[in-house]
């Protein structure tokens, strides 16, 4: 048998002291637990366990901004002592927006690990301070909401610069059928992990006429499936996937393109750099919004309620739209609500009333990014706040037989206050969103025309339909490319729908005999002239920003057509308005016309009307479709004829005296009158098929 030699035996008594003191240290008694970061103070906070040997009496923290640390020579600034079994230690008055270091400590002159001092010292962590809640950070609040504004209109106007016939061919199939457009909703918000990118982008193509006002409506309610991932991703992975990381490397892409000459390339660049500005904007917003947690005042006040049953409910509903709207995502905000309740703050049944809220929250996002867009934008989000208000609504009485049947299939109770409980619960809490949203869509997706209508009613165009003035197609921030000629053709297409009305506004006031009802045709047509002298000016205003673009050859021959078409469009506008006034000195000097004179009138209105009914067909008509101007030749043609038959039976009967000459010279004036409205009409035609 070999005998162990000294050296053997020193060595093994030496690792037995590395062992010994490698478990002692493995023992230490204070271990971070976390800190708490509100404006410009901190809490830091350890686990407390008494179990361990020699636990101490006190516990210190070292700090300062780490600028001024250094390796030699570190300046500490300290505070405590703290009793160890209260857990947590707070800094108060520290430099805003600053970086720290510090350390937790205590008294152990026997650990190998003290200092000359005694003190045993934790590793360094870090924090970093906020401003304080005050008028500074409101306007660096309103600063963020801004940026996120402008992100939103910059990624419009990329968009659109890009959006040629490919991206218009890519959003038809998105949108076919109500079900794809489901399908793209639920797929883009999965994608970007968030259901406010996807409404604001829909809010984005509704204004820019890439997309229908009906098509959207199942890209909102898509949208509300897919945020519902997140909701799984933080109940099983406490993770959050946030774009915002991700928007200096967008920038670094994207910028070098805008050095590239070729248009289509810098369009694109355009439209991602809005899109990171909006994710920026949104980060901001995050960061400067005050402090919320469930130590916050306002979540304690809502907390007061939890035990009163119904108005409970209401108010977590109402908490969980503030929160919301503070964060400006409905993530976040189910994330905090997950929290609360694993933590024992809120049960269950009231958490899951915070997600209703949050789901109505955060429809205020798209409501903000359509205040720069056009009606239809407005009226696609609001479609996207009536789905989710119509779906609390009837939630609220399902909720506690909803939550039942989801708790009978987990392993735990999720209404027990216990540790597996609040567990289950978050999974419960994740389930309920998707039930709901899923519950909801299924129930609304064949409502879809009556929220169309719904929104159509609580935002009203500002149009010809109310008799006031606004464009309400074109955004007249935005003037790139093709989708600016679309939103132009749009308007005039609008424009013809105006002249068409004052033509039935005359033909009423030919007819009519109550001066009353006669004051209000003239009130009407008189407003009706104003609003095509408006349009004419300010869809040529727009045209001429148009062209000071690059445009291709065939965009500038369709601006030229645009201009040309509106100038007619306004002038048949001036005609109806001298008709009117004409009629009205007709009344005023007691003049009459004879049946015959009235039937003859009567008869070139249908004429007139067939005309510009043809005109508003041609113009409605899609951009490939052909001109029928054939027949618009020919209904001009008999128009001429018609007029030129009346003349001559006027001279006629004014040769023979059979005719009135002041109640014959107002008669021939107006049927003169409606040819040139005939005339003016075949020119819109004739620049509809590209003959100008």
């Amino acid at each position: 048998m070999v005998k162990p030699t000294p050296y053997i035996l020193k060595l093994l008594f030496i690792s037995l002291l590395s062992l010994i003191a490698t478990f002692s240290i493995a023992q230490e008694p204070i271990e971070l637990h976390g800190t708490i970061v509100t404006d410009d103070h901190i809490t830091v906070s350890w686990l407390v366990d008494c179990d361990v040997p020699n636990p101490p009496n006190e516990v210190f923290i070292r700090y300062n901004r780490a600028v001024i640390l250094t390796n030699e020579g570190d300046v500490w600034l300290s505070e405590g002592p703290v009793k160890y079994t209260e857990g947590r230690i707070t800094l108060d008055e520290l430099t805003p927006i600053s970086n720290y270091i510090f350390q937790l400590g205590y008294l152990n002159p026997d650990s190998p690990k003290a200092d000359s001092k005694g003190m045993v010292w934790t590793s360094r962590e870090r924090f970093k301070t906020e401003i304080p809640w005050g008028i500074t950070r409101f306007l660096m609040m309103i600063g963020s909401l801004c940026l996120f504004i402008y992100g939103m209109k910059t990624m419009s106007e990329g968009v659109q610069a890009t959006a040629g016939s490919k991206l218009r061919n890519i959003l038809d199939l998105m949108t076919r059928n109500r079900f794809t457009e489901i399908f793209s909703g639920f797929t883009l918000t999965g994608l970007l992990q968030s259901s406010t990118a996807t409404s604001v982008m829909t809010v984005s193509f509704v204004n820019a006429g890439l997309i229908s006002l009906a098509q959207s409506v199942g890209i909102m309610m898509g949208a509300n499936i897919g945020t519902t991932i997140t909701g799984w991703l933080v109940s099983y992975f406490g993770f959050r996937v946030d774009i915002t990381v991700y928007a200096l490397i967008i920038f670094a892409i994207a910028t070098p393109l805008l050095l590239i000459k070729k248009t289509g390339v810098r369009s694109w660049s355009t439209a991602l750099i809005g899109f990171a500005l909006l994710f920026m904007g949104l980060g901001f917003l995050k960061e400067t919004v005050p402090t919320f947690t469930e130590n916050s005042a306002l979540v304690q006040f809502f907390i007061s309620y939890s035990e009163t049953p119904f108005l409970g409910m209401l108010m977590f509903i109402l908490l969980g739209i503030v929160v919301t709207i503070i964060v400006q995502s409905s993530s976040t905000a189910m994330t905090l609500t997950m929290t609360l309740c694993a933590t024992g703050v809120i049960p269950f049944e009231v958490a899951a009333a915070m997600i209703l809220g949050e789901n109505i929250g955060t429809t205020a996002t798209a409501e903000i990014a359509a205040l720069v867009g056009n009606v239809h934008a407005k009226r696609s989000a609001r479609i996207h706040t009536l789905f989710n208000v119509i779906g609390v609504c009837w939630m609220v009485f399902m909720l506690p037989f909803v939550l039942q049947l989801i708790g009978s299939y987990l392993p735990a109770d999720p209404f027990e206050n216990s540790e597996a409980g609040r567990q289950s619960a978050t999974t419960a809490l994740a389930a309920f969103h998707t039930v709901f949203n899923v519950a909801n869509l299924l129930l609304l997706m064949w409502f879809a025309p009556q929220l169309i209508k719904l929104a159509t009613w609580t935002v009203p165009s500002r149009g010809g339909e109310d008799e006031e003035f606004r464009l309400e197609f074109i955004n007249t921030s935005i003037h790139l490319s093709e989708i600016s000629l679309i939103e132009a053709k749009r308007e005039v297409s609008k424009f013809g729908e105006v002249t068409s009305k004052m033509s039935g506004f005359v033909q009423k006031l030919l007819t009519e005999t109550e001066s009353a009802e006669q004051h209000t045709l003239h009130t009407k047509i008189k407003q009706y002239e104003k609003i095509t002298d408006r349009l004419e000016i300010e869809i040529a205003q727009y045209c001429s920003r148009l062209s000071r673009t690059e445009l291709s050859k065939a965009a500038s021959e369709k601006v030229r057509s645009i201009l040309s078409i509106s100038s007619d469009l306004e002038r048949i506008g001036d005609i109806f308005y001298q008709m009117s006034s004409a009629l009205e000195r007709k009344s005023e000097s007691k003049i009459w016309f004879t049946p015959g004179q009235r039937e003859k009138l009567v008869e070139m209105f249908r004429l007139v009307n067939r005309i510009l009914a043809l005109m508003q067909r041609n113009l409605d008509a899609d951009e490939d479709a052909e001109v029928n101007l054939a027949e618009a030749k020919h209904l001009e043609k008999e128009l001429d004829q018609m007029r030129k038959r009346m003349k001559q039976e006027y001279i006629s009967k004014l040769e023979s005296g059979r005719y009135n000459l002041r109640s014959g010279t107002v008669y021939n004036d107006l049927s003169s009158s409606l040819e040139k409205v005939g005339d003016h009409a075949l020119n819109v035609t004739e620049a509809l098929s590209g003959k100008i």
